[in-house]
């Protein structure tokens, strides 16, 4: 609750604008935590047809921790190659490199936007939050504690509604973003046509194509849906309106581009549309945060767009929640701009360069490719190296925030150490190594937890001194309700019992088994009431989970909710942990006292 207004219990804490993607995954994420939440869309009903249909692999990370990871693969495709193709002839098909960024979800799932939205509606609905549709946002205005907003149904009266915080995801012609004088910065750029359609040809189903032809490209990127592509052209003309025709002239370009005869269907749907290269330079203003579309627009050369926006939703909803129960300062809240707008600017620069790329209308280039490709089939090293470069880009493994006000310095010891650094992802490893190691697998459970996470290593002995054990007993204690407070187990073999220095330690913390994150959900799908128990003791029997993450003798890792890395230190010390708190927007309730400590 904010000082000065007065909450009443049916009033929503947060009214989210759009029910798309990236509506739906704040809703999903804020409803996760125990936050009212009212969704509003001025649409009629979900859109049948899909903008996207790329969802990549930092993505699929994101739904993992959602827990609707599983319920999104089993309706995509996996896509794990690019094919390129000149004038009949296949230069090269380049396959995905995720050897320097490693992740459980080594792919692009082709899974068109319908379905994707599909998926988050019904878990919304699972946390008791509906969609509200044709509910249009006709104007705001807020002041320092509360915001009032104008609803409007279709053919119905106003409402006024009263709520402290609002989040447009309105896409690119977000109401939102108007109504909060964000302008659009940048330019456009040239015109494209874009076709659903079901196509009898032989390219293969597990790669995207792209055909360079009559002096300009096409793509053909595969659905889920057997036989069904989603097509562009990057050269319109003035009878690219027509599904017929369109039909006709995909037809000639990839029979002609592919070498082999292609029969394109009457489209499903038709579009041509200008690209836009535009962003805002802020993602909040006061009480109101725009996200997705809403803060930028840009070419969709790359498949980047649906997955920008589910990160910053998810990067803000974790953030705005912990503000709204009282477990962060404000000052949290600054960090959503200051780690999203740098990446928004990226990646305006990035589709612009894949935009040209894809394009390719430089007569010289296009005469080039044959040798170019030809070399890069015979030098295997330099074929990894661009595949990786690429995997790196389009997966969004690689985006970190060393320069965050939620990043901590390390040590000069924790420095030298191999493992994440804070302001990376703490994500780095193969589905491989989280199924076949107990420490990995203990991991990956953790991570769905929606509170911070600490991780505390003790050595290997499972010696930890006085002050640090009541400290991580009181912090389990005092911020149950957003931290996790994890006792790494190292070195045990599967079949012993747990040694005794381990024993004593977690009997110490008032550890005895894995304690529910709440009562009723053990999922750990609701916010954890104060007072609640440290978690029980997460294995690493191998001591592979330490190796990777950089602990050597002893050490602590400081884990965001978005399992980004926020601190770590190589002494398991109650003044190193208690001064890690004390530096971030967070526990409210103030830092632990160092009474043993001195």
């Amino acid at each position: 609750m904010t000082e000065g207004y007065e909450l009443g219990a049916g009033t929503p804490q947060v009214l989210v604008v759009g029910a798309g993607p990236v509506g739906l995954t704040v809703a999903h994420e804020l409803a996760r935590r125990g936050v009212r939440v009212r969704l509003v869309d001025a649409a009629d009903g979900p859109t049948p047809t899909s903008r996207a249909v790329a969802t990549h692999a930092r993505t699929l990370e994101i739904y993992d921790q959602m827990g609707v990871a599983d319920a999104m693969t089993e309706r995509g495709r996996r896509m794990q190659a690019f094919s390129m193709h000149r004038n009949g002839s296949q230069l090269v098909r380049l396959g995905a490199e995720y050897r320097a960024t490693p992740t459980r979800f080594p792919f692009t799932l082709l899974l068109e936007q319908a379905t994707t939205e599909e998926v988050l509606r019904e878990a919304v609905a699972d946390l008791g939050t509906d969609v509200e549709w044709g509910t249009r946002l006709d104007s705001l205005r807020q002041d320092g504690d509360v915001v009032e907003a104008v609803l409007r149904r279709k053919d119905g009266p106003a409402e006024s509604v009263s709520t402290p915080w609002v989040v447009g995801c309105d896409g690119g012609h977000s109401t939102v973003r108007r109504l909060l004088k964000l302008p659009l910065i940048g330019d456009s750029t040239e015109t494209w046509l874009i076709a659903d359609a079901e196509v009898d040809m032989e390219a293969p189903q597990d790669s995207i194509h792209w055909i360079h032809v009559d002096g300009g490209t096409v793509m053909a990127v595969p659905f889920a849906t057997p036989g069904k592509w989603r097509l562009l052209d990057t050269t319109v003309q003035s009878d690219s309106g027509r599904p017929d025709q369109v039909a006709r002239r995909f037809s000639r370009k990839l029979t002609k581009g592919l070498g082999t005869r292609a029969q394109v269907r009457i489209p499903s749907w038709v579009s041509v549309f200008t690209i836009q290269q535009r962003m805002i330079q802020k993602m909040r203003v006061g009480r109101c945060f725009v996200a997705g579309d809403a803060a930028h627009v840009h070419s969709p050369a790359s498949g980047q767009g649906l997955n920008t926006g589910i990160q910053e939703a998810f990067n803000l909803a974790w953030k705005l929640a912990m503000v709204i129960h009282g477990h962060a300062q404000y000052a949290l809240l600054d960090s959503y701009s200051a780690e999203r707008v740098p990446i928004g600017r990226d990646l305006l620069e990035t589709t612009r360069k894949a935009t040209r790329l894809v394009a390719l209308k430089s007569a010289l280039a296009a005469a080039a490719m044959p040798v170019v490709f030809a070399v890069v089939r015979r030098v295997p090293a330099l074929r990894r190296r661009i595949e990786g470069k690429v995997i790196g880009r389009m997966s969004a493994l690689r985006i970190c925030y060393p320069d965050s006000p939620l990043t901590l310095p390390v040590t000069r010891q924790a420095r030298r150490v191999a493992g994440p650094t804070p302001g990376e992802r703490v994500t780095g490893f193969t589905a491989e190594g989280a199924t076949d190691d107990p420490g990995w697998t203990a991991f990956v459970q953790e991570l769905r937890d929606p509170r911070w996470t600490l991780l505390a290593f003790p050595d290997a002995s499972g010696t930890a001194t006085e002050p640090a054990t009541s400290w991580l007993r009181e912090a389990a204690e005092r911020y149950g309700s957003w931290l996790s407070v994890r006792i790494v187990s190292r070195h045990v073999q599967p079949e012993a019992a747990l040694p005794d220095p381990y024993a004593a330690l977690t009997d110490r913390l008032g550890i005895r088994e894995h304690v529910p994150v709440h009562p009723e959900a053990p999922s750990k799908t609701q916010t954890v009431p104060p007072g609640t128990q440290a978690d029980g003791p997460l294995p690493d029997l191998y001591g592979t989970l330490a190796d990777r993450l950089g602990i050597r003798k002893q050490g602590w890792l400081l884990i965001r909710p978005d399992a980004y890395l926020a601190a770590r230190g190589d002494r398991l010390a109650a003044d190193e942990l208690s001064g890690a708190l004390a530096a971030l927007p967070i526990a409210t309730s103030g830092p632990l006292p160092l009474r043993d400590a001195t």
